[in-house]
């Protein structure tokens, strides 16, 4: 049965609300006080006679009496402020009438009881001023909201919180608050630097520091924590990840981004933490104007177009002006997918050629079509176990296709030529490392012979890359695990696609005569740590959620990489983290031709385990010299 007497009404507010049901109590009771002694000094110029003091000491407690039980029976303390409607207002201006006539009934009550004069301007002031101060509470709330909702046509918002009080973080900060449309809604930053602890950007204050996360978050209710540093290594932003998967807030970072440099930053290129922010060094930065005047109005050619490498520079390079862009590649779905994608996200129409490396007079004929000046060589098998199950694929593909293209380019008077190596090729022991360093060695001899400007980029393990490590480990722990790692003590440098793209580039844009161009990559990453992060990065427990095996070391498979050989000197190059390696040990073209047609003879042969001896011999510099090749000859 419905109750509906004054203490079923009570027993309708849930006890969490008691607090603020209290206090909406209070701050009505003073806002009816204050509407009478304004209403009463108001009309008495605030010349208060005994009469007056007299009236408010008893009509003024009455009044706040009748106005918090007409509130109440109007059910006003039971709507948030927040959803208040017309309906409430109704309700509040029935609740205002009770309590005005019961104010007009005071003062006839006191002029005849207590000969004061009655003073109809008292009352009227009394019911427009109670009136008012009773509503502003109720619906500013709600008149607030509809202001955003419509004026700025905006969507109730996410509470952010920004980590770093630097370049970075302003930018964020002023783009939000320059946008209030966005889903964000800055509550203030927080900063480990000590002389940012009483500051305000933009008007947001600085909260505490990244230990103070946790507590800020359940504090204000936090949504998102936004990492906004942009010299933050590795090792720096996944202790601030690892703090942050304590809380319930979402976790996204600003991508590498220099402010000072006057690039545009838009709120759309905040994203998740993903594994290359965790990096333990810092992301290199290049500055691509020198590429952009090199590239603009040549005709590039790419192999490999449709692989990690290709497609990146395919990206990259179609934004740079180029007067033209061949793809070339075997595979034509990846051909046919990075041409759409470029076709549909930046407009452009680049040429599109199925063909294989290896074969010579197709090449030939593209580049007679193409008439290419710069040429990208990333076409390569480089999946370790598959190369040393398949040697003979890997000799023809590897470095056959390498001896073609350089060749037919400098044959075709290219202008640069430039050959994407690995780290693999230093001291190989692996058929595919070996076949990457034979390519370098057919670079460095040919650009002996030749004007074309030839360049080898070496560097590590691109993260991301098709059939790469990271992308295994993330489809194990996506299938529950067991992550597989070779052995505990394995490294491996690594950088992301982005930097290896800008390596390649930026070497093409140097004066070059065979020379070998090598990224500063900080100290290798050891793979254990690696797939601990990954693990970390979706939400699970290293051997609690996830378990990690040690499967032992696969076939060519080294524990530790060198990015370059014990005799060779680092130069300096314009950009300090590139170093420019001289080829001044370059192997005599006609030598090397010749120690090449015997290996792709035993390939043709199928003399596998001959054709990887000798690979692997001419690879590492245990075959004749040039002189001793001579005097055989002879």
């Amino acid at each position: 049965m419905r109750n509906k007497g004054t203490l079923g009404r009570l027993r309708q507010i849930p006890p969490r609300r008691w607090a603020e049901f209290w206090r909406a109590v209070l701050t009505d009771v003073l806002f009816i006080s204050v509407s009478l002694v304004f209403a009463i000094g108001l009309v008495r110029d605030f010349r208060w006679l005994g009469d007056d003091v007299r009236l408010l000491s008893w009509l003024a407690p009455a009044l706040s009496v009748v106005g918090v039980i007409a509130l109440f029976f109007q059910g006003l303390y039971r709507v948030h402020s927040r959803y208040a409607g017309i309906t409430d207002i109704f309700r509040l201006i029935k609740a205002s009438a009770w309590l005005s006539m019961a104010c007009l009934v005071g003062l006839l009550a006191f002029a005849h009881y207590g000969n004061r004069a009655l003073s109809l301007a008292e009352w009227v002031l009394f019911g427009f001023l109670s009136t008012t101060t009773l509503a502003l509470p109720r619906l500013g709330r709600r008149m607030y909201d509809w202001y955003l909702a419509y004026a700025h046509r905006q969507t109730p918002r996410r509470r952010a919180l920004v980590v770093g009080g630097g370049d970075t973080g302003e930018v964020v900060m002023r783009e939000m608050r320059r946008n209030p449309q966005v889903e964000l809604r800055v509550i203030g930053f927080v900063d480990d630097d000590p002389q940012k602890q009483s500051m305000q950007i933009h008007g947001y204050p600085c909260l505490g520091t990244t230990e103070d996360i946790p507590q800020i978050v359940a504090e204000y209710g936090v949504q998102d924590v936004i990492i906004a540093i942009s010299s933050a290594d590795g090792e720096v932003v996944r202790r601030i990840f690892n703090i942050c998967r304590a809380t319930s807030a979402r976790v996204r970072i600003v991508p590498p981004f220099q402010p000072l440099e006057g690039r545009s930053f838009h709120l759309a290129q905040i994203r998740e933490v993903n594994i290359e922010d965790l990096l333990r060094r810092a992301p290199v930065q290049f500055d691509l104007r020198p590429v952009a005047d090199y590239i603009a109005g040549e005709r590039v050619l790419i192999t490999g177009a449709g692989g990690s490498i290709g497609s990146e520079l395919a990206r990259q390079i179609a934004e740079l002006g180029p007067a033209s862009l061949a793809l070339l590649g075997k595979g034509e779905n990846s051909i046919y997918q990075i041409e759409q994608e470029l076709r549909t996200r930046l407009g452009y129409e680049p040429e599109c050629i199925i063909a294989d490396v290896r074969d010579s007079a197709r090449i030939e004929a593209v580049f007679r079509q193409q008439q290419p000046t710069l040429v990208f060589h990333a076409a390569a098998h480089k999946h370790v176990p598959l190369m040393e199950a398949n040697p003979i694929e890997a000799i023809k593909n590897n470095v056959l296709g390498t001896w073609v293209m350089a060749e037919t380019a400098a044959r075709h008077s290219v202008r640069k030529f430039v050959y994407v190596s690995t780290d693999k090729a230093v001291n190989p022991v692996s058929i595919m490392g070996a076949t990457k360093r034979v390519g370098e060695m057919i670079v460095a001899a040919v650009a002996r012979e030749s004007a074309t400007q030839f360049a080898i980029v070496r560097f590590g393990n691109v993260l991301g890359s098709r059939g790469s490590l990271v992308p295994t480990l993330q489809a194990q722990i996506e299938q529950g695990g067991p992550v597989r790692i070779t052995h505990p003590d394995m490294r491996r440098y690594f950088m992301s696609i982005n930097e290896a793209v800008h390596l390649i580039l930026r070497a093409g844009s140097l004066e070059s005569h065979g020379d070998l161009y090598i990224l500063d990559m900080g100290e290798p990453i050891r793979i254990l740590d690696m797939a601990h992060d990954l693990i970390r990065l979706y939400g699970l427990v290293p051997q609690q959620d996830i378990e990690i095996k040690i499967v032992g070391t696969r076939p060519g498979e080294k524990l530790h990489e060198q990015l370059c050989y014990d005799e060779e000197v680092l130069e300096p190059t314009p950009n300090p983290k590139i170093k420019r390696v001289r080829m001044n040990a370059a192997p005599e073209w006609r030598w090397l031709q010749s120690q090449l047609e015997t290996l792709l003879n035993l390939c043709e042969k199928e003399q596998a385990d001959a054709a990887r001896a000798m690979l692997l011999e001419l690879a590492t510099g245990k075959l004749a010299t040039y002189s001793e090749w001579r005097a055989i000859q002879r």
